[in-house]
């Protein structure tokens, strides 16, 4: 590609930066709120963990696209603090599941709609039909990185 070709690309490049750096400041600000010792990293993790269920140390690196040790270190964090918790996986009595402690929940739910509200207060003016698409689309684009 090139020239005019590429301003498409460089428009994403462009836009993708400032919503990622916003949506990191803004997973830390969700982070304090869930606990103020929590990394902001592991804000996304309570996002897997409550939407999916229980899941292996394993699964949840592989879905994030991050090394075994840094997985093992963020949940290590999250146990500590009491908002996850680990139990023998049925399946293969060497294997660990993480889940969501009660608490981790409960604080998670409530810091998710805090988020949501904000969420709908700044895309007050959108249609719900381009709040799905966005949401489609961002699916599709991060499908494409699994």
């Amino acid at each position: 590609m090139h020239g005019s070709e590429d301003q498409e690309f460089l428009a994403l490049e462009r836009e993708l930066s400032v919503f990622l750096r916003r949506a990191r400041a803004s997973s830390g600000e969700m982070a304090r709120a869930l606990h103020p010792e929590l990394e902001p990293a592991a804000y996304g993790l309570l996002v897997r963990l409550e939407a999916a269920g229980r899941q292996r140390a394993t699964e949840l690196a592989a879905y994030f696209g991050v090394g075994k040790a840094t997985m093992s270190r963020q949940l290590r964090a999250l146990e500590v603090l009491g908002l996850v918790a680990r139990e023998p996986d049925p399946a293969d009595g060497r294997a660990f599941l993480v889940g969501l402690t009660e608490e981790g929940r409960e604080r998670f739910l409530r810091v998710r709609g805090a988020r949501r509200e904000q969420y709908m207060r700044k895309l007050a003016d959108w249609d719900r039909g381009e709040v799905a698409e966005l949401a489609r689309l961002l699916n599709q684009l991060n499908s494409g990185e699994e």
